[in-house]
């Protein structure tokens, strides 16, 4: 399958590292303009020129700014004033004891995770329905389904994302433009290499220990790896393409079948 995104402009938050600079990168690849965004400067830098080694022909736009603020959504739209395709990947998680986390903390997570995609759906959605077209994608994850009882808040942030994508999607009936959620299992990301270290045979090839990390620690995986970043890049810019016109109002599974479920 041939995807071009030649001539469509895409904005993908927190896509210095990660599962969203992979995501930049295979939009850029398909031919994209893409805004790169971080909360620093010194960030977005560096990520457009690695991105740029990957891919040197790339349309890239620094997008500087906390997208997790209202400021920061308004400097986004300065920065990128029409939008095609919009990946809302910015995301914060982390463990903690399900009865000591603070209202604050609450808080925090549902304004990085949730509302500062809603903030930016409401900002390009109206856009896209004008012109007949357009893309919206939130980066979820398998918590939002299979709630970790030491992840209680980001597992029920990731399940709110999912109704905003369903209820988006209904907002956007008969537009052009379609709304989906993407479901992320257990990915190599930064860091992920150390922590797996931390509980399996440090002497063991990378490819035995994580093996090993996903039968002993995270059995119910049917891919028994980890998904490389790559790999969810692959689903957002399907999803982002003509050819993935019919799929919208979705929470579209790239966990490796670590949730236990017939249905996607």
């Amino acid at each position: 399958m041939l995807i071009d995104l030649t001539g469509r402009t895409a904005l993908v938050t927190g896509s210095t590292q990660g599962i969203g600079a992979a995501i930049a990168t295979g939009l850029a690849r398909a031919g994209a303009r893409v805004g790169i965004n971080g909360r620093t400067e010194e960030r977005v830098e560096r990520a457009i020129a690695a991105l740029r080694s990957e891919v040197p022909d790339a349309d890239l736009v620094p997008v500087v700014a906390d997208v997790a603020t209202e400021q920061g959504a308004l400097l986004a739209a300065e920065a990128l004033p029409r939008l095609d395709i919009l990946v809302n990947n910015l995301g914060v998680f982390g463990e903690a004891d399900p009865l000591e986390i603070t209202d604050d903390e609450w808080r925090r997570y549902f304004e990085v995770n949730v509302l500062a995609a809603i903030r930016l759906i409401r900002q390009y959605l109206p856009g896209m329905s004008e012109r007949g077209w357009g893309r919206v994608q939130n980066i979820a994850s398998d918590s939002a389904v299979v709630i970790p009882a030491e992840m209680i808040h980001y597992g029920t942030s990731k399940t709110a994302l999912l109704a905003v994508t369903r209820g988006y999607a209904k907002q956007a009936a008969g537009t052009g433009v379609t709304v989906n959620s993407v479901i992320a299992g257990p990915t190599h990301t930064g860091g992920v290499e150390d922590f797996v270290y931390d509980l399996v045979d440090r002497s063991l090839p990378w490819d035995e220990a994580q093996r090993v990390f996903m039968r002993e620690y995270r059995p119910q995986s049917l891919l028994q790896r980890l998904i490389e970043p790559e790999e969810i890049a692959n689903m957002v810019v399907y999803l982002a393409s003509d050819q993935a016109s019919a799929t919208t109002g979705g929470a579209l599974r790239v966990d490796g079948g670590y949730v236990d479920s017939i249905l996607p």
